[in-house]
Order: structure tokens, then sequence, then C-alpha cells
């Protein structure tokens, strides 16, 4: 789309600019207009350039959207400020002794009350598919009762994003990065940490060159912990949410 639309500016501007410049006083009576259309023609001409102008805006609210909420969190405390962050993001949470989970889009948004949920931990966050990075992570500095996190096909997510999950190491049972694009070898190494890990998705991680090996190396780490993914029977199907819930 973007493609299209600059192209159409670029033929507007050629067009105008041409027949402008076929009449006698066209160019020389409007110099205004004419600047306008030269800086219109040399700004769209180039298509790569206005795609790339688009994505550092995209890139710009994606970070503006992660981005650590001081006064929410000294407000509502570090369990009720990463709630309502992650509901930002159309993430889904769930609360210490609650089996339901709670959606951006689900029918009891509006009936949330988190004033009931003070002095409980947020035991289970589900980002999946969401556009966190390394930045919206400092929301979860605070939570001490985070038990599964699951973070498949985020994008943004790399081995600089696991080096950031150490303060989970004792109290997280099951977290998925299936599908996460950046995680390499490397991040996957920051996961020994993770001693009371029951449960480890790392299916479908492309940037991984020798799974077999690293699901080894896995294994020897965390010999508790029940890995997913990287061996020949790989399931490339991701969970569905009534499979993530039963799991969690």
């Amino acid at each position: 789309m973007l493609l299209r639309q600059s192209k159409r500016l670029t033929s507007l501007s050629v067009v105008v600019s041409s027949r402008l410049s076929s009449t006698s006083g066209g160019l020389s009576s409007s110099p205004r207009k004419s600047g306008i259309f030269h800086f219109l023609t040399s700004r769209f001409y180039d298509i790569e350039s206005f795609v790339e102008i688009s994505q550092k805006l995209k890139r710009w609210k994606m970070e503006k959207g992660n981005k650590y909420d001081v006064d929410l969190h000294e407000r509502y405390g570090g369990d009720i400020g990463a709630a309502i962050f992650v509901l930002k993001l159309q993430g889904a949470i769930r609360f210490q002794d609650q089996m339901d989970w709670y959606r951006v889009d689900s029918k009891e948004e509006g009936s949330i009350n988190f004033l009931e949920y003070c002095g409980k931990s947020l035991e289970a966050i589900d980002l999946s598919g969401s556009v966190i990075n390394y930045i919206g992570l400092k929301n979860f500095g605070n939570l001490t009762g985070l038990k599964h996190l699951d973070l498949s096909r985020c994008s943004f997510i790399d081995d600089w994003c696991l080096s950031q999950l150490h303060p989970f190491a004792e109290s997280l049972q099951t977290l998925s990065l299936a599908g996460c694009s950046r995680i390499t070898e490397k991040g996957l190494t920051c996961l020994h940490h993770f001693q009371n890990l029951e449960r480890l998705d790392v299916s479908s991680l492309p940037s991984v060159p020798h799974p077999l090996l690293i699901r080894i190396l896995l294994e020897e780490m965390l010999p508790q912990c029940y890995i997913v993914g990287m061996d020949n029977h790989e399931n490339m199907d991701f969970p569905t949410q009534r499979e993530k819930e039963r799991t969690f």
C-alpha cells in the first residue's frame, strides 16, 4: 500500500510539474508551487526512503507502547502495574489463585477491578504475538510470583531480552519462546539460571543453526525441565489458546 501511494504521489507531481513547465508563465508565475512539486518529486521518487521512514515511525510507536510507566507502578504496585501493561499490549493475565484468564478483548474486561487483586501476585502472562521488546520487559522487574510466561511469536524478543529474565529464575515454571525469530543459541544459554523451570518451548527458532545439539545442551542445563521442540518430530503448529490454558 505504501509503495502504491508513493508511486501515485510521484506520478502526480511529475505530471503537474510538466504541465506547468509547458505553459509560458506556469513556473515563473508561481515559484512557490514549483518548489512544492520539486520537493514532492525528490522526496517520494526514492520509494525505499519512503518505506524506511514509515518503518521508523512504526518502530517509534512500538517503543512508545513498551515504555515503562513509573507513575503507574508507584500508584498500583508492581503486579497490577505489570497487568495493566500486558492488557495494553493485547495480552492476557492471570492472578494468583485465579482460574480465568483476562484479556483486553474479553467480555470481562469492563468488570475487572484491580483492587480485588491487591496483595496477590501476577501468576501468568500471555504476550504471544505481541510487540513487546526489551524496554517492555522492565515492566516486569518487580514481579516475584510469576510462574508462567508466554513470549511465543514475539518478533522483537532477542538474546538480550532473555538475559533480562533473570529476576524470574526462582519462580518461573513454564516459558514459551516458540517462533521467536531473533533468538539464537547464545540467548538460550542464559536460561541455565531457571532451575525450577518445568516446561520450556523452543520450537520453530529459525536463528538456531544446530537445534539438536542445542536441545542436548538445554537438557543438560535444565535436567528437571521438559523441552519442547528442536527434535526430528518437532510440531510446527503453535498451540491453541485452550491448549495453553491446560498447560498453564
